[in-house]
C-alpha cells in the first residue's frame, strides 16, 4: 500500500509504521504487535482462518432483526443514544451535538431505521441463549464516510486502486458479557459476511494497548477511563488474531489496521 503526499510517499508495512510513527510507546508494544510473517504486499495478509465459539450465534442487521437491535441499544447504556449512527454520518452538525442525549437518541433511531430499511446499514447481532447481546458495524467506505474526513486518515488513506474498501467501525456488548469473546465472535461473522458480498481490503481503527492506555490516563486525569465506552473501535489484539496488520497511527489512542478479505 502505497500513501499519499509527500512526506508519506513510501511503501508501508506493519513493522516500518512500528518503528517510523510508534515508538513513543516504547519496546514493549513494538515486541508485542511485532507482525508475524506470510504477507501480502503492504503488509495486509489474508486467508485467515474464522471459527466461531459455539456458544454464540450471530445474525445479520436487517429489517428482520431491528427489533433485537432496538433491544440491545435500549438496556440503558452509554452507547444507547448513539445507535450506531457516528460513523454513518460525515460529520456531526454542531446543532445536533448540542441537543440532550434523550433528543440526540430520537434522532438518531430514527434515521438508523430508515437506513436498514434502505439496505444502507450493515452490521452483526450476537446471541447467548436467543438473546442480543453484542453487535458489530461493518459496511462499504461510502456507508460509513466518517473516517475519511478524520486528521491523520487522509495520509494513509488507500490509493483509488485499492479497490472495494470495506470498514470495521464499532463493537457493542452487554456488560455482563464482556471479555468472554462477544466482540470476536462479531468480527469473526462480519468478516464472513464482507468475503460473501465480494471481499475486499477490509479497515479498523481500534483502540491501542489497553492497559498501558488505563495507566496513562490515570496518570493524566487521576482515574481510569471506561472500559467499554473507549473500546467501541475493537483493540488491537483482537483484530491481530484475525490477520489485521498494523499500518499507522490515528489519533492519539486510535490505529489503522488493515487485511485483504
Amino acid at each position: 500500500m502505497v500513501c499519499r503526499r509527500g512526506f508519506f510517499n513510501v511503501a508501508f508495512s506493519a513493522g516500518s509504521v512500528l518503528k517510523e510513527f510508534l515508538p513513543h510507546l516504547g519496546h514493549a508494544f513494538a515486541k508485542k504487535y511485532q507482525p508475524v510473517s506470510h504477507q501480502l504486499a503492504g503488509g495486509i495478509e489474508s486467508g485467515a482462518s474464522i471459527s466461531m465459539p459455539t456458544r454464540y450465534t450471530t445474525k445479520e442487521l436487517s429489517p428482520k432483526t431491528w427489533p433485537d437491535f432496538e433491544r440491545l441499544f435500549s438496556q440503558g447504556n452509554g452507547w444507547d443514544f448513539c445507535w450506531c449512527m457516528h460513523f454513518q454520518r460525515v460529520r456531526s452538525s454542531s446543532a445536533h451535538e448540542k441537543l440532550p442525549r434523550p433528543k440526540r437518541s430520537v434522532r438518531n433511531h430514527r434515521e438508523k431505521q430508515a437506513l436498514v430499511a434502505a439496505g444502507r446499514a450493515h452490521g452483526i447481532l450476537v446471541y447467548a441463549n436467543g438473546q442480543p447481546v453484542g453487535w458489530c458495524q461493518y459496511g462499504p467506505r461510502d456507508e460509513l464516510p466518517r473516517i475519511d474526513f478524520r486528521r491523520g486518515y487522509l495520509d494513509v488513506a488507500p490509493q483509488p486502486t485499492a479497490g472495494k474498501i470495506w470498514r470495521i467501525t464499532c463493537f457493542v456488548v452487554m456488560k455482563s458479557f464482556r471479555r468472554q469473546g462477544v466482540g470476536s465472535a462479531a468480527l469473526q461473522a462480519a468478516l464472513a459476511a464482507i468475503r460473501k458480498k465480494g471481499g475486499g481490503l477490509v479497515e479498523a481503527y481500534p483502540v491501542l494497548n489497553w492497559d498501558d492506555l488505563r495507566r496513562s490516563e490515570i496518570r493524566r486525569r487521576g482515574h481510569a477511563p471506561s472500559f467499554g465506552n473507549v473500546s467501541t473501535c475493537g483493540t488491537v489484539s483482537m483484530f491481530q488474531n484475525q490477520g489485521f496488520k498494523l499500518i499507522a497511527p490515528i489519533g492519539p489512542i486510535n490505529v489503522l489496521m488493515r487485511r485483504i478479505v
